[in-house]
């Protein structure tokens, strides 16, 4: 948000439990922002060159700022409302989980699980059965240095799984950065589109979002899937992904897409390295100023094996489930994971504990 020419950002941090953060906001000393009780939050203002950081308790930082009409904005849409949106991703749950099923012979930790059909409908009802609210399929790998898949191939992988899913009244998101794709996905019954590019790579997306009004998962990824991890140059990762998203927010909105149909995802992996993954899991919060959910997509990813020393994907779940408790702790409900019943289990069990 800018005020002049200084931008400003919000960072909600301090987490406290339910009960905490009850009794706090009755002095006015915690808000509740998407669901969880938060008892600080960073302020952020960048004039050309210079970036300042201040940390402020609520009640100094409404005396400071409660006239900046510009701060009020951004703090106001912490809180964002979208009652369509969440009834069909929450569905009376505090979380979503989206359970990928890569239709793909060469995903980084999955690639030809499901490429027989009738093994990717078992495994699909195994993910709702253990708390998928979607399934999200996908037809491209897009893991570092991938080749980019021809439309064509990509509509023939994942089309025959989507009719039948679509037939077996499951719920369906589409992990495409191609337009046909997107046509043929949404026509068979496809509920929402995750788009790695963010509406970039195809400039025909836009307009078949906006024709048939579906949701959309606007995701961060410098350049494409081979050349991503080439690009990762930030001098501030956060905020870069920050603007980017806030761009294309605006962005696609101009051009007709409905604002209560946007989603976002940081893009963990996506040209980030390691540290650069592990600053933006750690300030997740800040994305909630763009009055937009936040997708997150942590299971398996590379930056678990430089914390552990795991070289197989499928035995990074420990990492999985720590990535995801602290996202959850920022108020993060959206997330993108293979290994649905223990992150359902992990999520249940955190809930309750918490709240």
């Amino acid at each position: 948000m800018i005020f002049s020419d200084i931008k400003y950002n919000l960072r909600p941090l301090g987490s406290v439990n339910n009960e905490v953060g009850k009794n706090l906001s009755k002095k006015d000393q915690a808000i509740f922002i998407q669901g969880v009780y938060f008892s600080k939050i960073e302020v952020i203002s960048r004039h050309k060159l210079v970036k300042k950081r201040k940390i402020y308790g609520f009640p100094d930082f409404f005396s400071n700022f409660s006239q900046n009409k510009y701060v009020c904005e951004l703090f106001n849409k912490l809180n964002y409302q979208n009652k369509n949106l969440n009834k069909n991703l929450f569905k009376k749950k505090k979380f979503s989980l989206f359970g990928i099923l890569n239709i793909t012979p060469d995903s980084f930790s999955d690639g030809g699980t499901n490429l027989n059909l009738l093994e990717a409908i078992k495994n699909a009802h195994k993910m709702v059965k253990n708390g998928a609210s979607f399934i999200d399929i996908g037809g491209e790998s897009t893991r570092p240095g991938a080749d980019t898949v021809s439309a064509e191939k990509e509509i023939s992988r994942v089309m025959p799984v989507i009719q039948r899913l679509n037939c077996d009244k499951i719920d369906l998101s589409l992990d495409t950065r191609n337009s046909s794709t997107m046509e043929f996905g949404i026509i068979s019954g496809v509920k929402i589109i995750n788009d790695v590019s963010g509406l970039i790579h195809d400039k025909r997306s836009i307009d078949v979002i906006k024709k048939y009004n579906v949701p959309i998962v606007l995701m961060h990824m410098p350049g494409t899937p081979k050349t991503m991890m080439k690009k990762n140059k930030y001098s501030d990762v956060v905020l870069e992904v920050y603007d980017f998203l806030e761009d294309r927010i605006n962005y696609i909105t101009q051009h007709g897409i409905n604002r209560e149909n946007i989603i976002v995802d940081p893009g963990i992996g996506f040209g980030k390295n390691y540290e650069q993954n592990l600053d933006l899991i750690k300030n997740l919060s800040i994305f909630h100023s763009l009055g937009v959910p936040l997708m997150l997509g942590v299971s398996r990813k590379r930056f678990i094996q430089s914390i552990s020393n795991e070289s197989d994907p499928q035995q990074r779940l420990g990492g999985t489930i720590s990535a995801t408790l602290l996202a959850i702790k920022q108020g993060i409900r959206i997330h993108r994971v293979h290994d649905v019943k223990e992150v359902n289990q992990a999520l249940m069990v955190y809930e309750r504990l918490v709240n």
